[in-house]
């Protein structure tokens, strides 16, 4: 079985054993003098500021996913995402908290990976549970669905990109940022 397979037979077991509460948790209020998003992507920044580094992320459980066909540096012709470090505890208690994302994302660089975003990930099925409409939100936005065909072979999941570290002139929650990209593949 590949590490692929096996992240997803992971991932899709905690979705059964995911407890009972799903719910989105953004951030209180901001803090005086900040307002509205600009303040809540900064509360981000501060909460991950440790994972500047994917050696501390791997440390804390984070560990490394690829899609289906075994890519790790994730791109398309809009842009990259880059290299997505999971938490599994974390997809697997069906929350999406503002302070604590599902995965890191990474950018290739000669200096070895850097920190560009982050990523809020819940699965459908277990949303749907507590949910029986609607999606997950943060910021003010609500997640994206990406269906079984996706590119991971997962079951459906939600998610919401946040580009905390790195502009993105496509816009702060869209999926590819056109300055990220990944390294050929020989």
């Amino acid at each position: 079985m590949t590490a692929l397979r096996r992240t997803a037979a992971a991932l899709a077991a905690a979705v059964v054993l995911a407890p009972a509460a799903a719910s989105a948790m953004p951030f209180p209020e901001p803090p005086a003098g900040r307002s509205g998003v600009h303040a809540q992507v900064q509360q981000v920044r501060d909460a991950t500021a440790k994972y500047r580094s994917p050696h501390r992320a791997k440390r804390d459980g984070y560990a490394l996913l690829k899609d289906a066909a075994g890519i790790a540096c994730i791109d398309d012709p809009a842009g990259g995402m880059g290299v997505h470090l999971v938490d599994g505890d974390a997809v697997s208690d069906a929350k999406a908290r503002a302070g604590h994302p599902e995965a890191l994302v990474y950018e290739p660089t000669e200096q070895g990976k850097r920190l560009v975003a982050v990523e809020y990930v819940v699965f459908r099925s277990a949303w749907r549970k507590h949910h029986p409409t609607g999606k997950p939100h943060l910021f003010g936005r609500a997640f994206e669905l990406q269906g079984a065909d996706n590119r991971y072979g997962l079951p459906p999941f939600y998610e919401l990109h946040l580009w905390a570290w790195k502009h993105n002139p496509s816009g702060l929650f869209d999926d590819w940022n056109p300055r990220v990209h990944c390294p050929p593949v020989a």
